[in-house]
């Protein structure tokens, strides 16, 4: 029988995540104050976890998971498998190897747990009420809300009006776990007041739900923000998906040639590769990786990269990354997860100094929703709209295997379910 699926037991687990700020080949650009305004890094000191923000500053390459944290992780499902899609490079009849990283199996759904289990880890054992953030696709602020119930704390989340809107199936999910969820923009924060005076019906975005977030948390003691992806903190809490497929991909007697990762802000990305990129960068390893968006937000393709807020209304610092401006019109589109003007500082640095190559698809989504039928019809599994794109980019890459008859190694990081989009499959494919 043809081997499709290695799981790692659990004695293999991580112990330690990996922070590559350690061996970067150049300093990374640190942050930086406004002109003008109040101090935007005392700003977040008060309402962030401050360890957090130890680890957001953190040299040290390897940082210790603590013990009640993974055991956490693994009632989460920790470690994931990685899989073989032989019945889908069957069906492409390519030379190439495909395997997928499964993080679509924690209990909600998406890779966002790895980083939500830590957050609130820290905020418990710093006494915190309750927390607050924004979401886009409902990943992040699903993710929360569980981990927030598992740590007895309040969650409330500012969600993209948009999204907000039609998956409903998935702010209930929210609700069960306890989380309070408002449609962002909101009514309650003067953020969100000031935009919805101008524009009632406005769609909203990841950076208004930004601002929201941090706003609620200033005015709002014992709350504390915290954010789902960009910062290099979150990357770095991710990282537990890189390792867990290194061990995997050593198990398998093959090496990736080309790693594939959706970016929206670059979590899954990050976490995916970035301990693949360490190696590289050591000369440990021959690997590319390459980034698959939307037209819709192709902030590390297209952005240029320079100094920006991470958020609409300038609450936080200036962050040295690939952007579209912090108050960029993005249109809407199903994988809204994608949809965010700035890309993370530390996957913007690698992608300016090369080593990461992009791909953008168009703002329809059909030829990327197809790739997740194919996806379906051959594996079985229902990705999320975001990893539809990985996917879409995999098979790309693997027709032109088909075409040069190579047989090179491709992964991609299926970053979650699409079991609560199936209204935007069912728009985009005319089902």
């Amino acid at each position: 029988m043809e081997k499709t699926k290695i799981q790692l037991p659990i004695d293999e687990m991580p112990t330690k995540w990996y922070n590559i700020i350690a061996d970067l080949p150049e300093p990374l650009p640190t942050p930086k104050e406004p002109d003008t305004g109040p101090s935007r890094l005392e700003f977040l000191s008060k309402v962030m976890i401050k360890k957090c923000l130890e680890q957001e500053s953190s040299d040290q390459r390897w940082v210790a998971i603590p013990e009640e944290l993974r055991e956490l992780y693994v009632q989460a499902g920790r470690p994931r498998p990685l899989r073989r899609a032989r019945r889908l490079e069957k069906f492409l009849k390519t030379p190439a190897h495909l395997y997928w990283k499964r993080e679509d199996l924690s209990p909600t759904g998406s890779h966002k747990v790895n980083t939500a289990l830590a957050q609130l880890f820290y905020a418990s054992e710093e006494g915190k009420e309750g927390v607050c953030t924004e979401t886009g696709a409902g990943q992040w602020g699903t993710a929360l809300s569980y981990a927030s119930c598992l740590m007895n704390l309040k969650c409330v989340v500012f969600w993209v009006r948009n999204v907000h809107d039609w998956k409903v199936d998935r702010r209930t999910l929210m609700k069960m776990y306890g989380g309070e969820v408002h449609a962002s923009p909101s009514d309650m924060t003067e953020v969100g007041k000031e935009i919805l005076k101008e524009t009632p019906a406005h769609p909203g975005s990841l950076g208004i739900a930004i601002s929201e977030g941090l706003e609620y948390a200033e005015k709002h003691e014992g709350c504390v923000y915290c954010l789902g992806s960009v910062l290099n903190h979150v990357l770095m809490h991710q990282t537990v998906i890189g390792l867990e497929s290194i061990k995997q991909f050593n198990i398998s007697g093959e090496q990736p040639d080309l790693m594939i990762g959706c970016f929206g802000g670059g979590s899954n990305f990050g976490g995916f590769t970035l301990p693949f990129i360490g190696e590289v960068l050591k000369g440990k390893r021959k690997c590319e990786f390459l980034a698959a968006q939307s037209l819709s937000a192709p902030n590390i393709s297209r952005g240029k990269y320079r100094y920006d807020f991470a958020d609409h209304a300038g609450k936080t610092p200036l962050l040295k990354m690939y952007t579209l401006g912090h108050k960029a019109e993005m249109p809407p589109i199903f994988g809204d997860g994608l949809r965010y003007s700035g890309a993370a500082p530390i996957l913007s640095l690698l992608r300016n100094l090369g080593y990461i190559r992009t791909k953008t698809y168009p703002i329809n989504e059909k030829v990327v929703f197809e790739a997740a039928r194919v996806f379906l019809q051959t594996e079985g599994f229902l990705p999320a709209p975001e990893s539809s794109y990985a996917l879409r980019a995999m098979i790309d890459e693997a027709l032109k295997c088909k075409e040069t008859g190579e047989e090179k190694v491709l992964a991609c990081n299926l970053s979650g379910h699409g079991f609560l989009d199936i209204f935007g499959y069912k728009k985009v494919l005319d089902l």
